[in-house]
């Protein structure tokens, strides 16, 4: 297979992701539903002084897309995509770098703000709080009882999906016990440890969850219009 296959996929993949994220956005009209979209949770007001064209989403989307944008994973993927830096492990005559080496500069000017990255898993946490609720709901109808349905059987996949995006992260094992030197000398520190190594064995599949977690975003947001506008029944498992 050519060496441009992987990063010319990468990039068309994260385009066509971007393109209708923002399109789902701009589409938000704040109507209840028996699911509600990944993209617009957690739901929040809108003030009436805003322009127009900005939708209740915008107030929150902005965290789960900046997590993915300054996550350690993705960086390298559309460096190598976008900006060719580099288009390839392997260096040789057909696999040469594009730019000159003399003039990288690393992640300066805009990309600087990559290093906010751990920010933005915190942030992550909360919106993941408010996906396993809406996700809990999807087995509660509002007029009392259980089921399970095709949908939140989905819904479920897709929160799980996140979580294990989320909590395998590079921050995540500088937060659980990457950021000690020395296990022996804190409390809790042997629990600390084996904690660390949990993530670490997540983190190397850490490009496996950020791509499933990604397409499950997109796949269950468009179950939920394709239900909306009735071209496909939420079959009922169990209720």
């Amino acid at each position: 297979m050519p060496w441009w296959v992987e990063p010319m996929t990468v990039a068309a993949v994260l385009v066509i992701f971007g393109v209708y994220s923002f399109t789902v956005i701009l589409l938000y009209d704040g109507e209840y539903q028996e699911y509600l979209s990944p993209f617009y949770s957690p739901q929040v007001g809108l003030p009436e002084w805003v322009p127009g064209f900005i939708t209740a989403p915008m107030f929150v989307l902005w965290i789960p897309l900046g997590f993915r944008a300054t996550c350690y994973y993705y960086r390298k993927a559309y460096y190598r995509a976008f900006f060719w830096d580099p288009p390839a492990c392997l260096a040789g005559a057909q696999k040469r770098e594009p730019r000159r080496a003399e003039n990288y500069r690393g992640e300066r000017a805009l990309f600087v703000l990559n290093n906010v990255h751990r920010y933005f898993l915190y942030g992550s946490w909360v919106i993941l709080a408010f996906l396993w609720y809406d996700t809990a709901l999807t087995f509660f109808p509002p007029d009392g009882g259980f089921q399970v349905k095709v949908g939140s059987l989905l819904w479920l996949a897709n929160v799980v999906l996140l979580s294990m995006y989320s909590f395998s992260c590079h921050s995540m094992r500088h937060v659980v016990g990457g950021n000690k030197d020395c296990y022996t000398c804190i409390r809790g520190g042997n629990a600390r440890r084996r904690l660390y190594n949990a993530v670490s064995r997540q983190n190397a599949h850490h490009p496996t969850w950020a791509w499933l977690s990604l397409f499950s975003v997109l796949f269950t947001d468009i179950y939920l219009r394709l239900i909306a506008a009735g071209v496909i029944p939420d079959l009922t498992i169990i209720g």
